[in-house]
């Protein structure tokens, strides 16, 4: 069969042009990685809360506001296996330390921006769920974060929150008393530990925005099928983990997230649930951070304490 020369110029163009765009993306790695938009970590030298002025996501009225003795800000030692040393993080706890034996406690992982500052409005809201204070409400600072020791890594950011967990267990909380909540990028710590319990176990799991993979962000990102060693160094996979995670487990996301997107990330990971019990709550209009608000303040409290209660 004769191809016709200008079929045989255009099978050329095409693929050289695509040889050329992978050859500028492996060149740039070493310098423009996807790493770097992943953590958006910010160091500061004091948590100020409520007097914070910096960039959130959202406000809330003065009925949030947490009386001043129900809010603790303390250390917490995190080691790796490879580390011959701990590494100091901050933790922030909305609730009654003495009464945590008794309490049922909601394990927050934060999202991949800034500190615990940006995320305290999130924090407040989640102490309101089923009336205020109803639950106690754990929230960490990864390493490089805020004020915690350290620079960001997906190994380290595992040892924290299993540090804020074997924090809960000394304080007395039982497998049956934890929900854990990840936003975001902390919904690969949320998972990870939900999977492969070490100190709790928790008893149901809240994902909201959830990464899928490294693999998805570098493909969405790039536009081509590259495997994600080219453009990142973490091996994220929410995907996979979440076919280990046997507890209740809710899906919240926004369906105009134009980050971690809905149906590559959310969706997937949603639908590779394997367990007893799933919940979505898909809001309509909402971005990444702003699925709250969005949704409306009474009903993301009403519709996520129906499913801790459930």
């Amino acid at each position: 069969m004769i191809y016709p020369l200008k079929s045989i110029l255009l099978f050329f163009i095409k693929n050289i042009i695509s040889l050329l765009t992978l050859i500028t993306i492996l060149t740039l790695t070493s310098c423009l990685r996807l790493d770097d938009n992943l953590y958006n970590n910010v160091q500061i030298e004091e948590y100020l809360l409520d007097d914070y002025e910096g960039r959130n996501e959202f406000d809330l009225s003065e009925s949030f506001k947490i009386d001043d003795d129900l809010i603790d800000i303390f250390t917490l030692n995190s080691q790796t296996e490879y580390e011959s040393e701990p590494t100091t993080i901050y933790a922030i706890y909305i609730g009654n330390q003495d009464k945590i034996d008794t309490d049922t406690v909601i394990m927050y992982f934060h999202g991949t921006a800034d500190h615990m500052d940006f995320y305290w409005n999130r924090q407040k809201l989640l102490a309101h769920l089923g009336g205020k204070n109803k639950y106690g409400v754990l929230m960490i600072d990864y390493r490089g974060y805020g004020m915690s020791e350290g620079t960001p890594t997906e190994e380290g950011m595992y040892a924290d929150g299993k540090a804020a967990l074997d924090w809960l267990k000394n304080k007395g909380l039982t497998d049956d008393r934890l929900i854990i909540y990840g936003f975001s990028l902390g919904t690969a710590a949320a998972t990870e530990l939900t999977a492969s319990p070490q100190s709790l176990k928790p008893n149901k799991l809240i994902l909201e925005a959830p990464f899928a993979s490294s693999d998805v962000m570098v493909n969405d990102g790039s536009g081509l099928d590259l495997p994600s060693s080219y453009m990142v160094n973490f091996k994220i996979d929410v995907a996979e983990d979440i076919n280990k995670v046997t507890q209740p487990f809710l899906w919240i996301h926004g369906i105009e997230d134009d980050f971690l997107d809905f149906e590559t990330h959310g969706k997937v990971v949603y639908k590779n649930y394997q367990g007893e019990y799933s919940q979505s709550i898909e809001v309509k209009g909402g971005d990444h951070g702003d699925v709250p608000i969005i949704l409306g303040l009474d009903k993301y409290l009403i519709e996520v304490n129906k499913f801790i209660i459930k």
